[in-house]
């Protein structure tokens, strides 16, 4: 019985994905001419729409995984469907190369926003189907999934794709409640960029990848094409609540203002950016960049930018002093909030790790009875810093920081730069922010694409995804091939 619900599951969320892979073609009635490109995009989606259909009539056994096991399965399996067949209308249409429509397609679905392609050159249908994926790929395929099962088989799924909390007691509900949330601040935003002075077009796309945290624009110069003030502060609005746990946020609507400045993210949040962006304002105006107002506007965007992983931005970061890059890694590294679209390792795991070495120096100078247990607040309300949470956050950001590290000297051999290049770049990429420091573009070569697709794709999956994912299948298969020894023997 496992195995037919795990079937049904993988057949659903094909088909879904063959009818996303089709939405882009809606621009064509607006831009005929991108006609051309028609079957560009419905042969992807027909081919997952059939995939999906055959899945889910296929009599024989099908499944890779436990019901244990299927949560994990199904989302890695999801998501690598997602990648390919997200890659094939850029490579169809002769506009990449396979490996950089690879790394555009898991670029998009994972909201990283590093781009090998030219907007300036780009047909108006690939520019709207890049931040289209974004806006997907921050929601999560399981959350609009998640109208089409139960909740027994749902929380599997939701937790495994990275959602740790349940914004309501129902499953289905909180799905609602997510996908309600995207569409009134995609529409407010929409109108926001409008009033701005953008064009209609550029709005919908803007307004998809800043609250998706995504971070593709229409422009090859970002949102520093616009040198508009207006559009910079509605971004930094929009990237600010894309980057802020869901249930935050209901919070806020349902105008619990108390409950929302108590958590924990919220604050830490703010913190960071009282500190990072007046230093970062302060290096830039010292390295006589520009003027001190110019230095805090620049410095407010683009920390914002990515602290929240977005991934726009307004200036050229290889003209920025160290100092000023040096901060802006630290707060790729950190990311934004849990539940939230933003990557990195989230606000929530930096702050408890703070907290854990500084209970951890307090019990070197005083008793350990008077060091008090550390507590946090969540959406939900307070929350202990039990063992079981220290032993999951020190093993989660020190696997990270492993990652991190290795896809940096990875970076140095491939893209043959300086550490620091690689350091910037990787913390980009592993963060899923998007910014890039000039090693990332339509000259990259395959070497370094591929060590950036693997780190886009861990830090989107919360790194031990994949490799459970792979192990549980690799396991599944040896013990299918013991089974049909022992039937022959």
């Amino acid at each position: 019985m496992a195995e037919v619900t795990q079937r049904s599951v993988l057949s659903r969320l094909m088909m879904i994905f063959g009818l996303l892979e089709a939405v882009p073609l809606l621009v064509i009635p607006f831009y005929p001419e991108n006609s051309v490109f028609l079957f560009c995009f419905l042969l992807p989606s027909l081919f997952s729409l059939a995939a999906g259909v055959m899945c889910c009539f296929r009599r024989k056994n099908l499944t890779l995984f436990d019901a244990s096991q299927s949560g994990i399965g199904t989302v890695l399996f999801i998501w690598i469907w997602s990648m390919v067949i997200g890659a094939l209308p850029f490579f169809l249409s002769g506009q990449l190369r396979f490996v950089q429509a690879l790394f555009e397609s898991v670029s998009g679905w994972t909201t990283a926003g590093l781009s090998v392609m030219d907007p300036s050159s780009a047909a108006p249908i690939f520019l709207f189907y890049r931040s289209f994926m974004q806006y997907c790929g921050g929601i999560g395929f399981i959350v609009m999934m998640l109208f089409l099962i139960s909740d027994r088989q749902s929380m599997a799924l939701f937790s495994a794709e990275g959602h740790p909390d349940k914004l309501l007691p129902n499953l289905k509900k909180t799905a609602r409640v997510i996908v309600a949330i995207y569409m009134i601040v995609l529409l407010i935003g929409s109108a926001a960029y409008r009033l701005c002075g953008m064009p209609l077009f550029e709005s919908l796309c803007h307004a998809m990848c800043s609250f998706a945290t995504g971070g593709f624009s229409v422009r090859t110069e970002s949102l520093g094409w616009y040198n508009s003030l207006s559009v910079e502060l509605v971004t930094v609005l929009l990237m600010l609540l894309g980057a802020t746990n869901f249930a935050v946020i209901l919070l806020a609507a349902r105008w619990k203002w108390n409950q929302t400045i108590r958590v924990s993210e919220v604050r830490f949040m703010a913190a960071l950016l009282i500190v990072f962006v007046p230093l970062a304002a302060l290096s830039l105006f010292w390295a006589g960049k520009s003027g001190l107002i110019q230095a805090f506007r620049d410095a407010l965007f683009n920390v914002v930018s990515v602290l929240t992983t977005t991934g726009y931005s307004t200036v050229s970061y290889a003209e920025w002093p160290p100092f000023a890059l040096g901060l802006l890694i630290l707060l790729m590294l950190i990311g934004g909030g849990m539940g939230s679209t933003s990557g990195g390792l989230k606000l929530i795991r930096a702050y408890l790790m703070l907290r854990i070495i500084w209970q951890d120096v307090q019990k070197r100078f005083v008793s350990v009875r008077q060091v008090k247990s550390p507590a946090f607040f969540k959406a939900q309300g307070r929350t202990e810093i039990d063992e079981d949470l220290r032993s999951d956050t020190l093993g989660f950001v020190g696997s990270y920081l492993l990652l991190f590290v290795a896809g940096s000297l990875l970076l140095t051999l491939t893209a043959d730069c300086t550490l620091t290049e690689a350091v910037f770049e990787f913390a980009s990429t592993l963060g899923t922010v998007g910014v890039s420091i000039g090693l990332t573009g339509p000259e990259t070569n395959d070497a370094t694409l591929i060590v950036e697709i693997i780190g886009m794709i861990l830090g989107r999956l919360e790194i031990f995804i994949v490799p459970m994912g792979f192990c549980l299948c690799i396991s599944r298969f040896r013990f299918r091939a013991e089974q049909k020894r022992r039937i022959g023997l």
